[in-house]
Order: C-alpha cells, then sequence, then structure tokens
C-alpha cells in the first residue's frame, strides 16, 4: 500500500543460510551484562566514534554496526578496519560481508530508525528507504585506506558555481544503504525499552552516575532531604558590607590606579616626596570617590528593584490552610496559587488549574520577549486536585534534573506513591518571569527558587569586551612609563654627577648626607616627580565620557522604532568608539534583513502550484476538491496537515474572528494559510483538535507531538483521524524530508523539487509536507518505546530524538509550501551605504542557499556584475579541491580582493573550518567581497566570526535577533541585538540593541563615527597636556642641580587634572564632531577616517607627545628669559623660584585650553564655557588659594602671590606672548595642511560651514576652494606631475565629452599597492572596471601623489 508504515532492520546470515549461533550467543551476553559492563563498553563506543571511521563510513552502515563492537573483546580491536574494507566490498558485490570470521550477508535501511545518518555531524538524519540494493557510485570508497565517503556525484553538479539542489533521481545521498524489505520487528523496540532502562541505571546526562546524587529530589507534602536556595533574588553587585572590599577590589584592577596608589604610598616616606604627602593620594581619592558615588547610584536602583520582586505576595499551602507570603519565604517543596495576570514566583510544575485537563496560557515576554501566549498542561496524574484537601492529600516525590539554564529543556518525573511514574516535561513547567494569561487559577509546587531558577541563571553578564582604542591606550601608557623609569634613571644619575662635582665648592647646600647621595633615594624622587606624565583623571573621564554617550544613544529619536515602541539601547558603553572602526558585518538574514512576519504565498500539491484568491471557492485548489480532481485526496491531506500539525493556539474574538497565538511566525503563517482556502482551526485542546474543513467538522485526536529542534528540522504529530486511522504528520526541510521518503511515496519528488527551486528563486521560505500510515499494533509498540524515553531522566533528548526517527520514516511527500518574509524598511539602502563605507558584510542563515541569494540580490549585497562562487562539497577532499582552485585562480592577480560573492553551505563549512582548511578558506573569503553561508548552526556562525576577528586584527560586528545568534554576538568585537519578533534572547547578549537594521547605518555612521573621533581626541588632549606641564620639572631640574625641587606649588599640581583643565577634554567627549549627522549618512566615505584609525595610531600619539614637548619648552624658557633678564616690578624686587613657577603654570593652563579650541570643530556654549571657564577658574583659584593662610594651616609659601603675580607687567605681556608663540607653530601647520593636504573630510566640513547645500559644493571643481590648490590642480593640467600621456589623452577625450573631473581629496603621499587595491574594489563595486562614462556625467575621484 502506497505510503504505508513499514519498517526494516539489520539482519546478520551466514553465507550459507544457517545462523550465526555464535554471534547470537555473544548478543545475549552483552543484554545481560552487568551495569559496569555496559558501563565501561559505552565508554569505549564514545571514544571511538571520534575515529577515522565514524567520519568516513557511510553513516547509516556506521550507527547499524555500533552494537556489533560489543559482541567480544576479542572482535572489537580492528573491526573498524574490518568494516571498512568489508562494508566496501559488500556494497558493489551484493551485500556479502566477513565480519570476524564469520562471513554474512548484511541487508540495511535507516528505518531501522535512529541507526542510520546522513552525516556523522548531523544527526537525526535518517537515509532514504528505496528499494533495491544497488551498486553505489564510484566516490562511495575514494580513499587510499578504503573510506567511505558520501559524495555526490559529480553529475549531480554543474560546477562549483552550479546548481544547488541535486536533482538525484530517487536516489539519495547514502540510499544504497536503504534498499532492502525486512521489517521492524517489535523485538528491536523491546530491547530499545531495555537500554532506555539500563541506561537509567547507571549513567546521567551529564556523563556521571545517578548514585552521585546529580538529580532534584522534591518530597510532595513532606520535609525535604535537603536545604535548598531560598526564593529571595538580588541582582545588586554590592551588599552594604561587601561594598568597600569589592569595589577597591574592582577599582584596583586597572594598572593606573595601582600605578597611582604606589605613588601615594612612596609619598609617605619621610624627606623622599618633593610634591608633599596628599598632592596624589587627595586627586586619587577624589576619583575614586566619584567612581564610587557612580556606582552607589546604580546599585541603589538595583536594590530597591529587588526589594519590589522580593516582597510581593502569593499564597501557600502550610497545614491544609492558604497563607499569604512573600515571594522571598518560598522554598523548594511549596505548593502554591498564582492567579490571573500574576507573575510566577519560581519556577513551578503545573499541578492543575481552573481550566479543563489542567490547561493554562502563560506569556514569556520576560524570558524571550514573545508575547503571544503559550500553553502549558498538567499531567492527568494531577490534573484532578481542584481542592486543598485534594492537595493535602497528594503523596510522593518529584525527581528532576539539576538547575539550569536551559529555557526550553526540563527532564522530571513525578512517583506517587502507589502508582505508576508519570513524565514531567517542559509543557508542564511554569518558569519565574512568565506572567499567567486567561486562565483564572493554577496550582503549582516550587522545583526551582531563587538564584537557580532558570531566568535568574540566564541573567548573566555578556562576555568582557575592549575596545581598540583602549588596547592601544594601555599599550602606550606602558611605553611612557617605561619613559617615566628611564627619566628617573637619568636625573638620578644626573644629580649623583652634580652632586659628586659640587659637594666641596657648594658645601653650604650640605651634599654630603646620606640620603643627598643615596641613588635609590633619589630613583624614589624623580619617580614621583614625574608620575603626573600618565594623566591620572584620564580613566574617570573616559567612564563619565563614555557613560554620556550611550545615553545620547539611547535618545536618539531617529533610531526610535514608533511601531514597536522600542528605542535604541546601550547596554555597555566601554565600546562606543569601537563603533566607528568596524571593518566586517556578520548578519544573520530572518528577522534581521527580513520583518520575520511570514504570509502564506503558494503551495506546490501533489506537483501542482497553487495560489491563493480573494475567497476560498475562488481558488483553483478548492475548485479541485469539490470536483473531485485526481489529486483531491492528496490535497485534502495536504490541508489537513497544515491546519492539524502545529502548536498554535487559536483566540476568538467577540465578533467572530480568530487569532492565531504562535511560538514562530512560520507555523501563524502556515494556519492563515490553510484558513484561506478553507480548512480553519479554530478548536484546540490537550486530546484533540478541531478544523472546520469547507463547512464539515473534522476532528482528530492528538496521540503524540514530535515537537520542532534546529537539529531535527521538522515537527510530527501523530494523530486519530475521524475514520479512526492513526496518521503521522510530517512538516519540515526539504533535505531532512525527502530523505525519509519510502520508495512508494515519491511520486511527486521530481515536480515538487522543481517547485521548490522556483520558491527559493523567488526569495521564498519553503516547508516540504509528508504523512505516513501507521498500524495500530505498530503503534503500540513505539508507543512503550517513546513514553520509556519520555520519562528517562538521562539522556531524555537523545533517546526521545531516537524514538522519533523510528516512527518518522516511510512517509509519502504530499507537496510543499511558500512563505514570503518580506525584507525590513530601508535594508537596501542601509547595506549600499554600508558597503561605500568599506564594510566587508557576510551573511550567515539557516535557510537556504537559493534563498539567501535571492534575499542577497533584493538587499543590493549581490550585484548583477559580481560572479558568484557557490560550494556545496560533501567531502573534506573535495572541499580542499574546490578551495585551492578558486584560490589560486585570484592568487594569480594582483588584486587584494575581488568583485565576487562566495556561497557555501552548512556542510561545506565544516570541512572548509577544519585545521587543514581552515587557512586557505579565511584567504579565500577574504578576497571575496561577500560572503553568505548558508545552512549554517548557531556554533558555526561563532566560529565564523571568530576566524576573521582573530585572522585579521579588524573590528568585527555581528547582528542578530535570536537565540541562535547568541554565540556570534558575543563573539564578535561589537554585537548587536535586533529586538525583533524572535525575542530578546539576543538583544539581551549584545552591547547594543536597535529595533530595525536600518538604524545600524545611523550608529556606525553616526555615533560611531563621532564617539571614535571625541575619545580619541580626548585620550591625545589628556596625555598632551600632562606632558606639556609636568616634562616642565625636568626642564627645571638642569637649573635646580637635580635635586628634585619642584617648580610649582604642590596643590596646584595635583588640581591641574582634576580641576583646571578637567572640562576641555570632557567638552570634547560629548560634542565633538566634524560633520553634522546628515553630512554624514549622505557620505558613507567620511566613514573611512575613523574606519581605517587615521585619528588614533601610534603615529598619531606620538605626534602629540612630541607637540607637548615642544610647547614645553616654549613654555619654560620663554618665561625663564623674561625673569631672569631684567627685574620685573619698577620697584626693583625680586621674588623666589615660586612666582616663576606660577608664571610658567598660568601660561600652561592658557595654552592647553586654547589648544583645545584650536583643535575644536564643533563649537557650542557647552565648550566655551570648558575653555574659557577653564581659565576664569584659575584666576578665581589664585585669588581665593592666596589668602588661604593663616587662616587654614597650609599653603603658607603662596600667601600674597596674587598681587606678587598680577602686579608686574611682565605677567600681562607674557600672558599674549607665551600662549601665542607656543600655539603659533600649531596654527602654521594647521594652515598648511587644510590647505595643502586637506582630506575629503575636512573638505566635506569646510563646505558645510560656508554653504547650505553641500551636494552643489561638491559638484563644483575642487580648485575654487583655494588658491594654493589652484595651483596645484593648475600644475596637474600642465603636466608636471608624473601622469602617462595615455591618461592625460583619456582626460582630455573626456572633458571634451562633457564630464567633470572632480578632484574631492588630494592626498600628497606615496600611491601604495593597498591603496591601488582600494580604488580598484570602488570601480568593482559600482560596475565601472571599464572606466567608460556617459557623455555630460560628472567623474569624482581621489588623486593620490
Amino acid at each position: 500500500m502506497s505510503g504505508s508504515y513499514q519498517r526494516q532492520s539489520l539482519e546478520l546470515r551466514s553465507a550459507d543460510n544457517g545462523s550465526m549461533d555464535g554471534v547470537d550467543g555473544r548478543m545475549r551476553n552483552l543484554l545481560g551484562s552487568s551495569a559496569s559492563q555496559r558501563r565501561r563498553q559505552q565508554r569505549v563506543a564514545q571514544q571511538r566514534q571520534d575515529s577515522w571511521f565514524r567520519h568516513s563510513m557511510p553513516p547509516a552502515i556506521n550507527r547499524d554496526f555500533e552494537s556489533l563492537e560489543h559482541l567480544t573483546p576479542r572482535t572489537s580491536d580492528g573491526l573498524d578496519e574490518q568494516l571498512a574494507a568489508s562494508v566496501s566490498q559488500s556494497v558493489h558485490s551484493g551485500g556479502s560481508v566477513t565480519l570476524c570470521g564469520h562471513p554474512s550477508s548484511i541487508h540495511l535501511n535507516s528505518a531501522n530508525s535512529n541507526l542510520g545518518f546522513i552525516d556523522s555531524d548531523t544527526p537525526n538524519t535518517p537515509v532514504t528507504p528505496t528499494s533495491g540494493l544497488q551498486p553505489a557510485p564510484a566516490s562511495v570508497s575514494n580513499s587510499a585506506a578504503g573510506t567511505l565517503s558520501s559524495h555526490r556525484r559529480a553529475s549531480n553538479r554543474k560546477d562549483s558555481k552550479g546548481s544547488i539542489l541535486s536533482r538525484q533521481s530517487g536516489r539519495s545521498r547514502v540510499s544504497v544503504l536503504a534498499r532492502s524489505g525486512l521489517r521492524l520487528t517489535a523485538s528491536l523496540l523491546r530491547r530499545k525499552r531495555r537500554e532506555y532502562e539500563d541506561d537509567e541505571d547507571f549513567t546521567s546526562s551529564a556523563g556521571y552516575d545517578a548514585d552521585d546524587g546529580e538529580r532534584r529530589v522534591i518530597n510532595i507534602n513532606a520535609p525535604q532531604p535537603t536545604k535548598y536556595c531560598n526564593n529571595r533574588i538580588t541582582t545588586a553587585k554590592y551588599s552594604f558590607y561587601s561594598f568597600l572590599p569589592a569595589f577597591l577590589f574592582e577599582q584596583f584592577r586597572r594598572y593606573s590606579n595601582c600605578f597611582f596608589l604606589l605613588i601615594a604610598i612612596l609619598q609617605q616616606i619621610p624627606d623622599v616626596s618633593p610634591t608633599g604627602r596628599y598632592t596624589t593620594l587627595v586627586p586619587l581619592m577624589f576619583i575614586l570617590s566619584v567612581s564610587a558615588i557612580k556606582e552607589i547610584i546604580e546599585d541603589i536602583k538595583r536594590h530597591r528593584a529587588d526589594n519590589e520582586i522580593n516582597h510581593r505576595s502569593i499564597e501557600r499551602l502550610d497545614s491544609g490552610s492558604w497563607s499569604t507570603v512573600r515571594w522571598e519565604e518560598l522554598s523548594v517543596g511549596d505548593i502554591i496559587k498564582v492567579s490571573i495576570n500574576t507573575f510566577f514566583p519560581a519556577d513551578l510544575i503545573l499541578l492543575s488549574s481552573s481550566e479543563p485537563q489542567a490547561m493554562c496560557f502563560i506569556e514569556t515576554a520576560n524570558l524571550d520577549g514573545e508575547t503571544n501566549l503559550k500553553i502549558r498542561q498538567g499531567v492527568t496524574a494531577t490534573a484532578s486536585l481542584l481542592e486543598t484537601k485534594d492537595l493535602q492529600r497528594l503523596d510522593g516525590r518529584i525527581e528532576c534534573e539539576l538547575p539550569n539554564r536551559h529555557l526550553y529543556e526540563f527532564n522530571g518525573v513525578l512517583k506517587e506513591t502507589g502508582k505508576q511514574t508519570v513524565a514531567l516535561g517542559n509543557d508542564q513547567v511554569l518558569q519565574r518571569g512568565a506572567m499567567l494569561r486567561n486562565t483564572a487559577w493554577v496550582f503549582g509546587i516550587v522545583v526551582y527558587s531563587g538564584q537557580e531558577t532558570k531566568l535568574m541563571k540566564n541573567s548573566t553578564s555578556a562576555p568582557l569586551k575592549r575596545s581598540t582604542v583602549d588596547k592601544l591606550t594601555n599599550t602606550q601608557i606602558l611605553m611612557l612609563f617605561m619613559i617615566l623609569i628611564s627619566l628617573c634613571i637619568t636625573s638620578g644619575l644626573c644629580n649623583l654627577f652634580w652632586t659628586r662635582e659640587h659637594s666641596v665648592e657648594d658645601w653650604y647646600l650640605g651634599l654630603t648626607d646620606f640620603k643627598t647621595m643615596s641613588l635609590g633615594y633619589n630613583l624614589l624622587t624623580f619617580f614621583i616627580l614625574y608620575n603626573n606624565l600618565i594623566p591620572i583623571s584620564l580613566q574617570v573621564t573616559l567612564e563619565l565620557v563614555r557613560f554620556l554617550q550611550a545615553i545620547f544613544i539611547n535618545y536618539d529619536i531617529e533610531m526610535y522604532h514608533e511601531q514597536s515602541n522600542t528605542p535604541a539601547m546601550a547596554r555597555t558603553s566601554n565600546l562606543n568608539e569601537e563603533l566607528g572602526m568596524v571593518k566586517y558585518i556578520f548578519s544573520d538574514k530572518t528577522g534581521t534583513l527580513t520583518q520575520n512576519e511570514m504570509e502564506f504565498k503558494k503551495c506546490s500539491i501533489a506537483g501542482i502550484v497553487y495560489k491563493d484568491e480573494r475567497t476560498p471557492e475562488e481558488s483553483l485548489l478548492v475548485q479541485n476538491i469539490l470536483g473531485r480532481h485526481q489529486t483531491a485526496s492528496v490535497i485534502e491531506e495536504f490541508l489537513v496537515l497544515l491546519s492539524v500539525c502545529h502548536t498554535v493556539i487559536p483566540e476568538r474574538k467577540e465578533n467572530g474572528t480568530i487569532i492565531y497565538h504562535a511560538a514562530s511566525p512560520d507555523e501563524r503563517a502556515l494556519v492563515e494559510g490553510a484558513h484561506k482556502f478553507g480548512y480553519i482551526f479554530d478548536t484546540r485542546t490537550p486530546e484533540y483538535v478541531e478544523i472546520n474543513a469547507l463547512g464539515v467538522r473534522k476532528r482528530y485526536e492528538v496521540l503524540n507531538v514530535l515537537e520542532f529542534t534546529s537539529s531535527r528540522k521538522r515537527m510530527s504529530l501523530i494523530v486519530r483521524t475521524p475514520e479512526n486511522q492513526i496518521k503521522l504528520f510530517c512538516k519540515g526541510a526539504d533535505s531532512v524530508i525527502y530523505e525519509r521518503l519510502a520508495p512508494t511515496g515519491q511520486a511527486f519528488r521530481e515536480q515538487t523539487l522543481r517547485h521548490l527551486e522556483e520558491f527559493a528563486s523567488d526569495g521564498l521560505r519553503t516547508l516540504c509536507l509528508a504523512v505516513a500510515d501507521i498500524r495500530q499494533d505498530e503503534y503500540e509498540e513505539w508507543r512503550q518505546t517513546f513514553h520509556k524515553a519520555s520519562t528517562a531522566l538521562q539522556n531524555r533528548e537523545s533517546k526521545l530524538e531516537d524514538a522519533a526517527n523510528l516512527i518518522e520514516i516511510n512517509l509519502r511527500l504530499l507537496g510543499a509550501t511558500a512563505i514570503e518574509d518580506r525584507l525590513q524598511d530601508g535594508v537596501p539602502e542601509t547595506i549600499a551605504a554600508l558597503l561605500d563605507a568599506g564594510i566587508y558584510i557576510w551573511v550567515l542563515t539557516g535557510d537556504k542557499q537559493e534563498t539567501a541569494i535571492n534575499i542577497g540580490y533584493s538587499c543590493r549585497l549581490i550585484s548583477h556584475s559580481m560572479d558568484i562562487i557557490i560550494l556545496n562539497e560533501e567531502s573534506l577532499d573535495a572541499t580542499r579541491e574546490v578551495i585551492h582552485r578558486h584560490y589560486g585562480e585570484f592568487k594569480s592577480t594582483t588584486a587584494k580582493d575581488a568583485n565576487v560573492a562566495l556561497v557555501i553551505d552548512g556542510t561545506t563549512l565544516k570541512y572548509a573550518l577544519s585545521c587543514d582548511l581552515r587557512n586557505d578558506f579565511q584567504d579565500l573569503c577574504l578576497i571575496c567581497r561577500v560572503v553568505i553561508c548558508c545552512r549554517v548552526s548557531p556554533m558555526q556562525k561563532a566560529e565564523v566570526v571568530e576566524m576573521v576577528t582573530q585572522s585579521t586584527n579588524a573590528v568585527t560586528l555581528a547582528i542578530g535577533d535570536g537565540a541562535n545568534d547568541v554565540a556570534m554576538i558575543q563573539k564578535a568585537n561589537v554585537g548587536i541585538g535586533i529586538s525583533g519578533v524572535e525575542g530578546l534572547q539576543a538583544a539581551c547578549a549584545s552591547d547594543y540593541s536597535i529595533a530595525q537594521f536600518r538604524y545600524l547605518q545611523r550608529l556606525l555612521l553616526v555615533h560611531g563615527a563621532w564617539n571614535y573621533a571625541r575619545i580619541s581626541k580626548l585620550i591625545l588632549y589628556s596625555f598632551y597636556k600632562n606632558v606639556c606641564l609636568y616634562v616642565i620639572e625636568l626642564w627645571f631640574a638642569l637649573y635646580s642641580g637635580w635635586s628634585g625641587q619642584i617648580l610649582f606649588e604642590r596643590w596646584t599640581i595635583g588640581l591641574y587634572n582634576v580641576l583646571f583643565t578637567a572640562m576641555p577634554p570632557f567638552a570634547m567627549g560629548l560634542f565633538e564632531k566634524f560633520c553634522t549627522a546628515e553630512t554624514m549618512l549622505r557620505y558613507p566615505l567620511l566613514y573611512k577616517t575613523s574606519q581605517n584609525a587615521k585619528l588614533f595610531n601610534v603615529k598619531v600619539f606620538w605626534i602629540w607627545i612630541f607637540n607637548a614637548l615642544l610647547h614645553s619648552v616654549f613654555l619654560f624658557w620663554l618665561p625663564l628669559c623674561f625673569y631672569k633678564v631684567d627685574v620685573i616690578w619698577g620697584d626693583g624686587k625680586t621674588s623666589d623660584y615660586l612666582l616663576m613657577g606660577n608664571l610658567v603654570y598660568t601660561y600652561v593652563i592658557v595654552t592647553v585650553c586654547l589648544k583645545a579650541g584650536l583643535i575644536t570643530n564643533s563649537w557650542t556654549w557647552l565648550t566655551h564655557l570648558a575653555i574659557w571657564g577653564s581659565i576664569v577658574l584659575w584666576f578665581v583659584f589664585l585669588l581665593v588659594y592666596s589668602h588661604v593662610w593663616p587662616l587654614f594651616n597650609f599653603a603658607s609659601n603662596f600667601q600674597g602671590m596674587d598681587v606678587q603675580l598680577l602686579s608686574t607687567p611682565v605677567f600681562y605681556f607674557g600672558l599674549v606672548l607665551v600662549p601665542v608663540t607656543t600655539l603659533l607653530v600649531d596654527v602654521i601647520c594647521k594652515l598648511v595642511h587644510n590647505t595643502v593636504f586637506k582630506t575629503l573630510t575636512e573638505a566635506v566640513r569646510e563646505t558645510e560651514i560656508r554653504r547650505n547645500d553641500i551636494s552643489e559644493v561638491m559638484a563644483e571643481p575642487r580648485s575654487s576652494d583655494s588658491g594654493l590648490q589652484y595651483s596645484i590642480q593648475k600644475l596637474i593640467r600642465s603636466s608636471q606631475i608624473l601622469i602617462p600621456r595615455k591618461s592625460r589623452r583619456d582626460t582630455a577625450s573626456r572633458e571634451e565629452s562633457g564630464m567633470q573631473v572632480q578632484v574631492v581629496n588630494l592626498e600628497l603621499e606615496t600611491d601604495t599597492e593597498d591603496a591601488r587595491s582600494n580604488r580598484q574594489r570602488q570601480l568593482w563595486r559600482g560596475g565601472q572596471e571599464d572606466n567608460k562614462a556617459s557623455r555630460g556625467t560628472s567623474f569624482t575621484a581621489t588623486l593620490h601623489m
């Protein structure tokens, strides 16, 4: 019968048709062996699974012969080698195999189950059962060692760019191994059940013995066997007692704070510190206090939120009555009552509810972001516990797994006294954080509480990430520290030599004491003197600036999604500048590039394509049913499968309409698709579902649900039809369904395969639908096996998959569906802008290749001028060959990258990421402009991201919206989560979250570029101002005999970073921008400045340090000249060195503040306040501090300093001359740079200031901007610069044809190979490789000299 439920097994027969008595005897001995022996044998089998045989042999043989390894210890040795040679011979010769000295005939079929896998690394993909044993393809035995491989035949594929879906004409990749007609006997199922029982005796899912107590036992209505965690939760970082030690530990993990603490300790040594005992300690305490206040404020908010949750009320059953208690008072084993619209206080096992059959509806938005309702149902054994007395009489225990973070997994059993054990799964769990909906009340028993709940287990922080700028800053700090040590040693030695020369002559200085002559004391003195070369306020300034930058991102109205009421959110602030340096973007497809809002578009049934119409009656599909077309029965089964095989919950509104709540948009779309054709699903209970099939009500009894998982790639439902038949409805990926088709169930195989290709080419998501008829006796036998697997505490998931594999075979193909997932708004424009910004975009998706490629074209990731390389290989050798071939082609060219898109599937990617191919594969990928990885697992996504991150040292960004994207989000330098339909798991694990992919353009090109420029200037300026002041102590040491004498008053040294120069870098970090947001978005090329780290690198850093050294020379020697040549007052009086120090200090503050203004591009009133306010603040401090003594017992040497300083005309003369002279060099350099070496960014900024419409300025020749540039362009036209004659003729011909040659970036630099390849890439991207332009067009270019 077509589609009948037939199963096949493995039989071993001797060559003379006799029985293998010896083998049978050993098998009986094996089944009766002790638990310890089984344990040893299982470990041996696990170790051998990683051998070459496991990866090279066709998986069906691999799994079917697993049990033979345990026949005897003697036969285990070398069995792999015997099988490899014997089976290869058997497949070609007709099936004769010699095993362990016994000639045997092997008849194999994947139908015995869980035993046949397509690939050793992709379980649960059995071999297609077909009829007749045929010889294997030549590729089955393709290695010198005789290993077996499941290659596709070369004829199934045109080449590496050929067809993606192979047409195998009814032959699966390893179907040659599955073509006998043996029945699956009941003994195999019974043996399976015995194996599950044996596993329960000694092993657990983690691989340890159950005797170790690695499971949770909960007594019902009785004291617990052990003390469990209470239900109080805390998300705060600190408590009252732990704050100080924990905070100090966190702060002094930073090297800079440890350094300044060391300086503060050294200053306490008597007669060592030239700057006093507290000049470092007080600023350090101030900075730590600011950080502590920030931490305290944030932690108080956490404590308040925790208390609000912990103090909520709930009803608990105590001694036969209900009492109201706080959440924090609950403990494991308590029976509680939860009412409608109330959150669950802990992880509960559902006992009963106000709904029939202990059903309830929950909303899990706090857990996974999904707002659709989910159904939960208690087991039948407890569904009748509706009164208090019933709950009190409940006696027994619950055994379950230990607390873990898996939201969608739970393994447990309910063992009532005197009753049968009942399996408990995720359908019976009510998780903390979920809310009860549409159900009056439920009774539940607490299994996990407090910090052990799944919600709290998933609240771990994301891995610590550090920005590239941070890493470079730390490196330069270490370099400055080495310079500081060098200065200390040099100064100490100079002091030693100077003291020896002057100790006799200048005897009155007392240079003969031990401290003066000790090199160690001198080194400590200079170490303290020069310590401020490293800015003490840098870290706290960076923290505050980044925190406020994150607030700017959060409150950007342009990244607010009004439809979902979702703003952008910066979940971390230490990667703000990293957003401006992104070179590679790794993106998911579904829900990230697309809307993840599915719409049923069309379907293929019995080889005919149908589309929905306005009404069911108008559709050809319904007409074929009513007209009893020859395919009418198939169409009816197809629509019944669509409307029955799912987990959707219907909700009927008052107006009669039905709203479907589904766990995924795909399921909802399929049910709605059946609805459009008149098959309306409207009723669900735990026992049955009802549909309205073109006006006829039908009830289908639900026997078993085999749920969808990412590894299974399918979902099945076993039902009893109104005709009392048992059917298995299965829907899933085409690769999975086709492997499970019966020989007689493939009538529409080729037509459906062709339609699948067409659907995928249109960018539609596809699923295949199939059905199997099951006999009653076979189902009863399987049901017992499935029940045993479902009640297993150890390895439950794998056992359930094995059991499902036993039933999901011999399917009969019905057809396929096509669902449209439309692109999000603005995706093509965003991708085009990101490509123009020089960012490489890779798409990592689990969808089919045709779908992903079509989406690539739709979103402009792939252009029609691109070549496409498709890698679909089924073995390591084939993958190696094609990668080497393509890489060799590109290697022979001079270009660094090519206008090529590389498309690779998950199987090939598995081989490409192996050790010996990894480097070649990544080199090939890095040459290509676009890479698309299809059919990839979450771990493969993470591996690809990690590969590129480590090999290129470039900044990578991963963006996704689902739980399967979390791994790659955490592996990338920057993780972006989209708050989408698939929930909030990706958003919660990310560094930044946005609502739509299009907001990524603004996040990178605007906020990223701005933040990079701001942080870069902040850090460079902070080092500059410190070097500028504190190196003056070194120049003064030349005149102070290297004594370590300070030039400035000690408290002015300490307050320099904290008070007088703190505001300018703060203003830079918050308000600096070189172009407006509109300009940055309009011209993505401006992003390259930050992407290529032009503003902060080793070269730029040391240029700033040299600039600071030069300024310190001017700031010291110019005032020194004024001070020592003549008297500074009219009455002829003189003062001491401290007046000289205050002169210099004043000029330093004015100069560094003016320097801040010189490098500022964007002036706001806050910028003015920071720069001019800092100067005013110093003068106010001078007036006040000069009169502190004798009111307070310090600063006696500063008494009257304001009068002395402000009464001399030399001070006012220097106040104008010294800063102007010092900054004159900077002004000249800036003028020359902006005139001759003007970058594109600076040119755009200038035109932005001069004109309102930048596009008009960009369209003009750049010669009008400045006279010098105009002269240079005259030199260009007069051929003084070496330009080939042919190029000049081409330029002349373009001018004659009306083309305007526009130089937008004139850079006098060496034209490197990288620069040339970059320009070539720009041509490739635009499809202008032939350099031809139409008449009247404008050609914009960058001129390098």
